[in-house]
């Protein structure tokens, strides 16, 4: 009996030491995952879809709101010379995105490209064409629902529509829509600062200045401190109505394409399907990209014009400047 006991007790100690030293294991294992990194745009995790909304850029029409939530915002002319936005949310979408615009056929396809529920107040007879072809899912505030008028900035009627962001989940949920995906993202980002002063054919670039036309003009500086760009349009910084806060941005992707007007109201067709180069843009440095788009739903793929790999961001928001061929292009 002494015998059964002291094995007894032997067998008790043993599974409390190798209990413990798992238990310590777990501890360190918990402690090593709080310390990877992770990307602070969005959560790599999630497979929760993306929703575009089109963004007023009408320079009656400032301030935006909302934009700085946005993981990708897309700018691209319109009729007038005018700009609109597309800006891509993953989540954290703010209680006010604004103010909300009409669709333009080649606005669908980055929609389509992030696999996008598509925002947006009214639209060209041939977006509305598009839009029903494509079977895109989408909400117009044409509609009424999941918008808000919002006259406070004292604009003209036609640059006070808005949304929110409960209001476009409260309308994927009524209206049994996929808010899940599959689709991989368009870029690849990087949790450690990407440092493009180490390529051996990067320029500087503190100050960008983007012509779209005679009546719009983009305009970045290099934030040292932040190491951000802060945007300004037409010579006016682009301040959120609800924060007061100057927009800044992490990455620029500018590149141009060839447009041409095709009806008396000057509607824009765009060359954005094919290829070409341009420039990636962060932290104070530029170096020159390709770029290529296959098909209108088809994810553009962005390369460095040197090592022809695809190019990585860094952890931040991005603007992708899309501007007619024959307009002046600033880096310095």
């Amino acid at each position: 009996m002494k015998r059964i006991l002291k094995a007894l007790v032997c067998l008790m100690t043993l599974s409390l030491v190798v209990t413990g030293c798992a238990e310590e294991e777990i501890n360190e294992q918990e402690v090593k995952n709080e310390n990877v990194k992770k990307l602070q745009v969005f959560d790599e995790s999630s497979n929760e879809r993306m929703v575009a909304v089109m963004i007023n850029n009408n320079h009656s029409s400032w301030p935006h709101a909302g934009l700085q939530n946005a993981v990708l915002v897309y700018e691209i002319v319109v009729e007038g010379g005018i700009t609109r936005e597309l800006a891509v949310f993953k989540g954290n979408m703010p209680e006010k995105i604004g103010s909300v615009r009409s669709s333009r056929p080649y606005f669908i396809d980055y929609a389509l490209e992030n696999d996008a529920i598509y925002v947006h107040w009214g639209g060209s007879k041939d977006a509305y064409s598009d839009l029903e072809t494509l079977k895109v899912d989408r909400f117009d505030g044409m509609n009424g629902k999941y918008f808000y008028r919002d006259d406070s900035s004292g604009n003209a009627y036609e640059h006070t529509g808005f949304t929110k962001g409960s209001l476009i989940k409260e309308g994927i949920k009524a209206n049994d829509m996929r808010d899940t995906t599959n689709s991989k993202m368009v870029f690849n980002y990087s949790v450690d600062e990407i440092d493009l002063s180490q390529m051996e054919n990067s320029i500087d670039a503190k100050e960008i200045e983007i012509v779209y036309s005679s009546y719009h003009t983009t305009s970045y500086k290099y934030d040292e401190e932040n190491k951000v760009y802060l945007r300004t349009l037409s010579g006016t910084d682009e301040v959120d109505a609800v924060t007061g806060k100057q927009y800044t941005v992490k990455n620029i992707i500018t590149y141009q394409v060839n447009n041409s007007s095709y009806d008396d109201y000057g509607r824009q067709k765009l060359d954005n399907i094919g290829s070409g180069e341009g420039y990636y843009i962060t932290n104070g440095k530029a170096t020159k990209i390709t770029w290529s788009k296959s098909s209108r739903s088809s994810k553009t793929v962005y390369k460095y014009k040197d090592s022809g790999e695809e190019i990585t961001l860094n952890d931040g928001n991005t603007y992708i400047q899309i501007q007619p061929k024959d307009k002046e292009l600033v880096i310095k």
